[in-house]
C-alpha cells in the first residue's frame, strides 16, 4: 500500500486520520448513504414512472430499467479510469456528487414544470379514459436528467467504497482485520439508505407525486455534499500514481499484440517456435512484449503483473453475470407482481408495490452482523481461516441462494396465475388478484441473505485480488458484473417478447393475468445454476493473491 498523506500533503498521522472515524463519516456522514438513498429512490420504482406517466409496455419499460442500471453500474470502469489516472479518489467522488446534484435536479424539474412532465391522464368517474402521450422533448429530458445520475453513479461507486477502504493500512495488523469487517459495514450502511428510499420515497412517489419523489433525493445529496466536504481534513488520501497504471497495461497488451503480428507476418518455419507460449506464464500473450517497447524494466515487470492479475479474475467475473441478471428482477418484474396482488394493511393504507423491495435490504442488514458476529466464529472452528469462509465461498454460497430465490419467484407467480385464472380476472387486469403482496415477501428475504454473502463478497475478492493502484479498477469490475448483467437482462427480455408476441399475449404481457414471467424466472434459475456449476470449477482452481508486507 502506498503511503498515505493528510489534507496538506504530509505523511498522515495514524492517530488523527483515517481507521473507524473516517471510514464511518464516508459512509454515515458522507455521500454514500444519500448517494444509495437518491439511486434506490429512483431505479427501485422506476419502472411505475416508465409504464405510467411515460405510457411504455412492460417488457420496453423492464428492458429500459435494466439499461439504465446497467449504463450506471458499467460506467463505473471510466470512474475508476478517472480515479486511478488523474482525478484521485477523493476528487472523483467530490466532482460525481457534483453531477448527481445536478442531475438529481433536472430530474425534479422534469416532473415538476408543466412544460417538462408528461400530460396527466383523463378520468371520468375515477377510472382513466385516456393518458396523452408525452412529447419527444418531454421524454428526451427525463432520460437525459436519468443517464446524468448514471454517468455521476459510475464515478461515485467504485471511488468511495474503495477511499473508505483506503482508510484502513493492511500492513496494520489491526487495521487490517478492520477492513475486512469494514466491507460488513459498509453494505450496512448502503442498505439503510437503500431501505429508507424503499420505504419512504416509493410511498411518497405512489402517493403524493414525482415531483416530490424526486425532489427529496436532490435535496439530500445537497446536504450530504457539504457533510462530506466538511470532513476533508480527517481522511487519508493515496497519491495518484505518476505514471497512469492504465497506461502500463496498455503499453504490455500493445507491445504484445504487435510482436504477435510481427511473428505471424514471418514464414511458419521461422515463427512456429517462437508462437509457443511459456506454460509457466499465467497470461500466455505477456510473454511477447517486448523490453524496448515499454519505458522501462521495472514498468514491464509491474505492468506485467498488473495484466496478469486482472486476466485471472476474468473467468470467475464471467461466471458471476448471471448472478447480476437476477438481481435485476426484484426493481423490475417484482415489483410488477406485487402491483396486481392484494397490497393493503388495515382498512385503508396500501403498500407500494416498490416497498417489498425492503425486504432484501433489511433482511442484509440484519443477517450482516449475524454473519460477523456468528458465522464467521462458528466457520473459523472448521476452516482456521480468520475470516471464516474464503472470499469465493462466500460468493458461491449467495449464488446458489439467489438461484434458489429465482425457483421461489417461479412458484409464486404460478400460484399467482392461478389465483386469477380462478377468480375470472384473466381479462380484468384492473381489478386486483385476491392474492396478498406478503407471498412475494419469502423470495426477498432469500434474495436478502444471499446478497448478504454474493454481493458483500464480491466487493471484497474485486478490491482485495487487483495491485494495490488499480484497486478503483477492481471496485468497478465488481460493480460492471451487475451493469452487464442488467444489459443481458434487458436484451434477454426484448427478445423474449418478440418471440413469444410481445404486448399483447407474450411472456410479458401488459396484462400480466396473461402473461407468463414464471417461464422467464425458470430460465434464469436454470442459467444461475449453469453458471454456479461453472464458478465452482474456476473458484477450485484459483490461487489467491500473495500479501506482501
Amino acid at each position: 500500500m502506498a503511503a498515505a498523506v493528510d489534507y496538506n500533503g504530509n505523511p498522515a498521522s495514524t492517530s488523527s486520520t483515517g481507521g473507524w472515524t473516517s471510514a464511518l463519516f464516508i459512509i454515515g456522514k458522507g455521500v454514500e448513504m444519500a448517494e444509495r438513498f437518491a439511486y434506490y429512490g429512483i431505479t427501485s420504482n422506476l419502472i411505475s414512472y416508465l409504464t405510467g406517466p411515460l405510457g411504455e409496455s412492460t417488457a420496453a419499460g423492464a428492458a429500459n430499467e435494466n439499461t439504465w442500471s446497467g449504463a450506471a453500474s458499467s460506467l463505473a470502469l471510466v470512474g475508476a479510469f478517472l480515479a486511478d489516472s488523474w482525478l484521485g479518489r477523493y476528487r472523483t467522488v467530490l466532482y460525481s456528487s457534483f453531477l448527481a446534484f445536478l442531475g438529481l435536479g433536472m430530474l425534479s424539474l422534469s416532473a415538476t414544470l408543466p412544460s417538462l412532465k408528461p400530460p396527466e391522464c383523463t378520468k371520468i368517474d375515477s377510472e382513466i379514459v385516456s393518458c396523452p402521450s408525452p412529447s419527444t422533448f418531454q421524454v428526451g429530458f427525463f432520460f437525459f436528467s436519468l443517464y446524468l445520475i448514471a454517468l455521476a453513479h459510475g464515478g461515485h461507486k467504485p471511488c468511495t467504497q474503495a477511499f473508505g477502504a483506503d482508510q484502513f493500512d493492511t500492513r496494520d495488523p489491526a487495521e487490517s482485520a478492520s477492513r475486512s469487517s469494514f466491507f460488513n459495514y459498509w453494505y450496512f450502511g448502503v442498505c439503510t439508505g437503500t431501505i429508507s428510499a424503499q420505504l419512504v420515497l416509493n410511498y411518497i412517489q405512489d402517493n403524493y407525486g414525482w415531483a416530490l419523489g424526486f425532489g427529496i433525493p436532490f435535496v439530500a445529496v445537497g446536504i450530504a455534499l457539504v457533510a462530506f466536504l466538511a470532513g476533508r481534513k480527517t481522511y487519508r488520501y493515496l497519491p495518484v500514481a505518476t505514471e497512469s497504471p492504465f497506461v502500463r497495461i496498455g503499453q504490455v497488451c500493445g507491445a504484445s499484440l504487435k510482436k504477435r503480428w510481427r511473428m505471424h507476418s514471418t514464414r511458419f518455419d521461422d515463427a512456429k517456435e517462437t508462437l509457443l507460449p511459456d506454460e509457466s506464464s499465467q497470461c500466455g500473450l505477456l510473454d511477447h512484449a517486448e523490453p524496448h517497447e515499454i519505458s522501462s524494466q521495472s514498468n514491464i515487470k509491474m505492468s506485467e503483473e498488473e495484466v496478469t492479475s486482472l486476466a485471472r479474475l476474468f473467468p470467475l467475473w464471467s461466471t458471476c453475470v448471471v448472478y447480476a441478471m437476477v438481481f435485476a428482477q426484484p426493481p423490475t418484474l417484482f415489483t410488477k407482481q406485487g402491483s396486481t396482488m392484494e397490497r393493503h394493511i388495515g382498512s385503508g393504507f396500501q403498500i407500494p408495490a416498490a416497498a417489498l423491495q425492503s425486504c432484501i435490504s433489511i433482511t442484509t442488514i440484519t443477517f450482516l452482523p449475524i454473519y460477523d458476529s456468528f458465522l464467521v466464529p462458528f466457520a473459523r472452528k472448521f476452516t482456521g481461516r480468520p475470516s471464516g469462509l474464503t472470499m469465493l465461498q462466500r460468493i458461491g454460497t449467495g449464488i446458489l441462494l439467489s438461484v434458489l430465490s429465482t425457483v421461489l419467484a417461479a412458484l409464486v407467480e404460478m400460484r399467482r396465475l392461478k389465483v386469477a385464472r380462478d377468480s375470472g380476472l384473466v381479462d380484468r387486469p384492473d381489478i386486483t388478484v385476491p392474492m396478498s403482496i406478503w407471498w412475494l415477501a419469502p423470495q426477498n428475504i432469500l434474495f436478502g441473505i444471499s446478497d448478504a454473502f454474493a454481493t458483500v463478497g464480491l466487493q471484497e475478492f474485486f478490491y482485495d485480488q487487483v495491485p494495490d493502484c488499480l484497486r478503483s479498477l477492481g471496485i468497478a469490475l465488481y460493480l460492471c458484473i451487475f451493469g452487464i448483467g442488467r444489459f443481458f437482462s434487458g436484451f434477454l427480455i426484448s427478445i423474449i417478447d418478440r418471440v413469444t408476441g410481445g404486448k399483447e399475449n407474450g411472456w410479458f404481457a401488459n396484462n400480466l393475468n396473461k402473461a407468463h414471467i414464471d417461464y422467464f424466472f425458470w430460465l434464469l434459475a436454470g442459467l444461475g445454476f449453469a453458471s454456479f456449476v461453472v464458478y465452482l470449477r474456476f473458484a477450485k482452481s484459483y490461487v489467491y493473491k500473495r500479501k506482501v508486507r
